[in-house]
């Protein structure tokens, strides 16, 4: 297949966000702000930077804020400019470039990650794309994770999926890939992998995050994929099929992964990013020297 641009990239945002409750009761997790920006316009940044052109949002009920979020906020916009506000509205009217296209489609039943990345094959035709899962925020020194794997993606020509050494007891959260490492590059060439499997029965140490770049044949896999894990139709089993027809990859990528699906790691990257923000940088390290942690 020759290789071709990845112009789309899916965000599934349709589930409930329960372990956030009851700040999630009437607003996406999604929408949940690490500093001053919501998760997921942290995603899309990250989709941008990679050269993404089509943003494929997988929503679900109570979602509407998302698409508000990115569209044109004509009375703020307005009130703002009246008040000389420039910065603001400099804030407001760049959350994304102007070039970018914004889709949403509804997923009617909540029938696990696999099904959302299905919803989108209209969209998305018979090109590659990629997947960004928002709770799954990775703060990167050089290039965003999802740069890094479209540059290997243009090497390799294949699907990847990020990966990140896990510990022992954490295995059975994972879907945990099998194969063989190439050290000079950071990725691997998967046999297989396994959707939480026992932590002393997995094949690696090595567990999928939420960064795809996906060949579009894991369409027509997804299509007749069975309920896996969780009762749920899971992506990682589709790409354990993709496996057996053509070769597919994992990336380790430079940078931290904070995962957000959970209070503590929220907590733990909105310090992380207030420690990076060029306003609060200088006083949150200051008032977190003074903090008497006894």
């Amino acid at each position: 297949m020759k290789n071709r641009k990845i112009k789309s990239v899916v965000f599934p945002v349709a589930g409930m966000g329960t372990r956030f409750l009851p700040a999630t009761k009437a607003s996406p997790k999604e929408m949940l702000p690490i500093v001053d920006k919501p998760l997921i316009q942290y995603a899309a940044e990250e989709a941008v930077d990679a050269g993404i052109e089509n943003l494929i949002f997988i929503t679900g009920r109570n979602k509407f804020s998302i698409p508000n979020h990115f569209d044109k906020a004509y009375e703020i916009e307005t009130e703002l400019e009246r008040r000389n506000k420039k910065s603001e509205l400099e804030l407001v009217q760049n959350i994304i470039p102007n070039n970018i296209n914004c889709i949403y489609i509804r997923q009617s039943q909540a029938l696990g990650l696999g099904h959302a990345v299905l919803c989108s094959k209209a969209a998305v035709g018979d090109n590659p794309f990629a997947v960004i899962l928002a709770d799954d925020m990775i703060l990167s020194s050089k290039k965003g994770c999802l740069s890094q794997m479209v540059e290997r993606y243009e090497d390799l020509n294949s699907s990847i999926v990020a990966v990140e050494k896990v510990e022992k007891n954490l295995l059975h959260k994972y879907g945990i890939i099998d194969g063989t490492a190439n050290k000079n590059n950071k990725d691997w060439s998967l046999s297989n992998i396994v959707e939480k499997p026992d932590n002393n029965n997995a094949p690696s140490n090595m567990g999928v995050v939420g960064r795809y770049i996906l060949n579009p044949s894991i369409f027509n896999i997804l299509e007749k994929t069975q309920k896996g894990a969780g009762g749920e139709i899971q992506l990682t089993d589709a790409i354990a099929t993709q496996i057996l027809n053509e070769d597919v990859f994992a990336y380790e990528f430079e940078g931290k992964r904070f995962d957000c699906g959970n209070k503590l790691g929220f907590l733990e990257a909105t310090i992380q990013y207030g420690l990076n923000h060029n306003e609060l940088s200088n006083d949150l390290k200051e008032y977190l020297r003074n903090l008497n942690l006894d």
